[in-house]
């Protein structure tokens, strides 16, 4: 199920736009984040699972584009130990 989920939800914030905002975003995007528009379509396709990741640096830049709070454009929650639990041995 996971294989259909994508893991950014860029697309999600592109469907909110008018038509003429999305057109605008379109051509403005790809040069915000200094990559081609290609890479910037292959960001929108990619899905949970996938190995493939968008560099933190652009996430970020996409996050400010889109006026969203930190961590809301990833479509599932990183969880993890502190160094201090695994010193520890917690489980």
């Amino acid at each position: 199920m996971s294989e259909n989920i994508e893991k950014y939800k860029i697309n999600a914030f592109l469907d909110r736009l008018t038509i003429k905002e999305y057109k605008f975003a379109m051509k403005t995007i790809p040069v915000v984040l200094d990559v081609s528009m290609n890479t910037f379509h292959n960001y929108r396709k990619i899905k949970l699972g996938d190995r493939q990741d968008i560099p933190y640096e652009k996430v970020k830049q996409l996050e400010i584009l889109f006026g969203i709070q930190n961590d809301t454009l990833i479509n599932q929650k990183t969880t993890g130990k502190s160094l201090t639990q695994l010193f520890k041995g917690d489980k």
